[in-house]
């Protein structure tokens, strides 16, 4: 009989067990109280998880936005003494009476004397992440292009705007559940922690450069080798709350990823950090292990040293008070090969994978071919590169990339040239777009590989419409050396007087075209019509030429019509109600382009009177 009541106490213990509301799990907020000690958990070396104490010192309310609340509290334990809060705790969740209280997030940033954190409340941060919903273009920020240290710069300036607090003043703070010792103004010295951000395989002087901007917005850069440890095995062990946790954006031969700590397994689902990541909502970001070699103390800044390890699921939500996730399958990234080939007889093919993303994905390509060429090329002089690849998009066929940068900002003209049409792909309003793979071939060069357009003619003088004329062309290399080259021209039979024919690089027949033909850059209809544009963009290593006559024509309606009778025009011009009507003195009657070795420059008109 006695056994039977035990057996029916373990059952009914094991029910109510199993039939607790979710809510009995976390420790409220409104419960909490001055003094209450609380217990955290988190990594300082290895894997291996320690505890740590929290002091309950207040609540403050209103501090890091509307009706969003901090659990002000001091922590001591393992080397916090030493330390203060340390770079990569964010996330490392805190209990009172086992039930979980929050996420240990902000501290009181630099030279701190003690170690003071803001806790986000594991209610806030669940509440964040079951946002639902793809993120649509444009994305938070934009990549300014072209991309220079500046513009990189502006870009995460505003990615990373989440880093002010939301309270200004002292007045913007409420506390509750204080004795009088919680000063309001504390709210307005917190920040985020510092995620640490694992940078290898970077060159030093990009990789440098990159860190700065990164250190400004609040994380701490850490340069690393390959993402794989290769002293450390795969895990098989479950995730638990306090284990480190890392997400990746590239890996493979370069790697840059960012490590903090987990809160809450609940299932399959994981919440982490406590704080944003990049704060872009919905994401589709590897979800990666990570190992702790050590705590590196610091008076300004302590943090963990931690390297991401393998992919253990998908980061799907970037929010205001979290990140969170799924375990299982990872996300699909982009693979890149780039293959440098110099002309001092070397020939290496990189392989790497970026997340696919509106903002960050042209920002990894731009870093992939810039650290590439110059960790493997000299990086003062003139130098020249040879581009030429593709980049799939699904559904859509390849983005075509070809062109020659030749100069002092040649490696950061070649980068810039498959950036630009990624992010105009990337961020077009029109659908969205995944990108299956980038390939790319770079010709590297110690020489500058430029000339000049000096001079073009034709033989003969007697010139008639309805034939074809000879047009030669010279151009002049920056070591002097002519190089000459022809291209027949077909006179329309319908020409009068005069035609004139223009040969000019890319940029100068832009110009010409904008002014003369009033031929302003195509607005696309549609995703097939923008690829279309950017795959006939023109090219630094091509001659253009156009035949251009004195014939009247209009712009109507943005259409070019050229060589129209002057009784057409007299009407167009006397009724306009059908639309937009501009007059045209020259009109464009063929067009022409040449192939080159070099990066040309100038521009010469040729006008040819045509004989009766």
């Amino acid at each position: 009989m006695m056994t039977r009541s035990a057996a029916a106490s373990i059952a009914l213990l094991l029910y109510l067990a199993v039939g607790l509301p979710a809510q009995a799990r976390y420790f409220p907020v409104d419960d909490l109280r001055p003094g209450m000690t609380a217990t955290g958990r988190t990594v300082f070396e290895g894997d291996r998880i320690e505890t740590f104490t929290a002091h309950i010192l207040g609540v403050l309310h209103n501090v890091i936005g509307t009706r969003r609340n901090l659990i002000l509290a001091r922590l001591e334990g393992g080397p916090l003494a030493n330390t203060g809060v340390i770079a990569g705790m964010s996330g490392s969740p805190v209990y009172i009476d086992g039930r979980l209280v929050g996420a240990v997030s902000y501290s009181l940033g630099e030279f701190s004397k003690e170690p003071i954190a803001g806790i986000t409340p594991i209610g806030e941060m669940i509440e964040a992440a079951s946002l639902p919903g793809p993120r649509r273009a444009p994305a938070l920020a934009e990549l300014q292009l072209p991309v220079t240290p500046d513009s990189l710069r502006a870009s995460l300036r505003q990615t990373f705007s989440w880093v002010r607090p939301f309270a200004d003043s002292p007045n913007d703070i409420q506390v509750s559940g204080s004795d009088g010792s919680v000063n309001p103004g504390i709210g307005t010295m917190l920040r985020p922690i510092a995620t640490p951000l694992t940078l290898g395989g970077f060159e030093s002087a990009l990789g440098n450069s990159l860190a700065d901007d990164f250190h400004d917005h609040g994380f701490v850069p850490v340069f690393a080798g390959a993402m794989q440890t290769t002293d450390q095995p795969r895990s098989t062990a479950p995730l638990r709350p306090g284990d480190p946790l890392g997400v990746a954006l590239m890996s493979g031969d370069l790697e840059l990823g960012a490590t903090g700590t987990v809160t809450e397994v609940d299932g399959s689902r994981v919440y982490a950090f406590g704080h944003p990541f990049y704060n872009l909502g919905p994401t589709q970001f590897p979800m990666t292990r990570a190992y702790v070699h050590t705590v590196l103390p610091s008076m300004t800044s302590s943090m963990k040293i931690s390297s991401t390890g393998e992919v253990i699921g998908t980061v799907q939500q970037d929010r205001f008070t979290t990140i969170a996730g799924t375990l299982g399958p990872a996300p699909k990234t982009i693979p890149i090969s780039l293959t440098l080939t110099s002309e001092r007889g070397t020939k290496k093919t990189f392989s790497m994978a970026m997340v696919n993303d509106q903002m960050f994905t042209p920002l990894l390509a731009y870093l992939a071919i810039l650290n590439t060429v110059t960790a493997y090329e000299r990086q003062s002089g003139t130098s020249s590169y040879a581009v030429k690849g593709t980049a799939g998009i699904k559904g859509h066929g390849n983005l075509s990339f070809e062109d020659l940068f030749t100069g002092d900002s040649a490696p950061a003209g070649a980068a810039s040239s498959v950036v630009g049409p990624l992010n105009v792909v990337l961020r077009n309003a029109f659908e969205d777009v995944e990108i299956e793979g980038l390939t790319l071939d770079i010709e590297a060069s110690e020489q500058p590989r430029r000339a000049t357009l000096e001079r073009v003619w034709v033989d003969g003088t007697r010139i008639k419409a309805g034939t074809t004329v000879t047009l030669k062309i010279l151009l002049r290399t920056f070591r002097g050396d002519a190089i000459t080259r022809t291209i027949p021209v077909e006179i329309p039979a319908n020409a009068r007087g005069a035609v004139s024919i223009m040969v000019a690089d890319a940029t100068r027949l832009s110009q010409f075209e904008a002014r003369e033909l009033q031929i302003q850059p195509l607005q696309s209809r549609g995703l097939p019509q923008m690829m279309r544009v950017l795959n006939g963009a023109r090219k630094n290593n091509r001659l253009y030429v156009r035949l251009v006559s004195r014939d009247g024509g209009a712009v109507v309606k943005g259409e070019s019509l050229a060589a129209l009778p002057p009784s057409v025009l007299a009407v167009m011009e006397s009724d306009r109600s059908g639309g937009s009507f501009s007059p045209l003195q020259s009109t464009l009657r063929g067009e022409w382009e040449i192939t080159t070795d070099q990066a040309v420059s100038g521009s010469r008109t040729l006008t040819l009177p045509l004989e009766e």
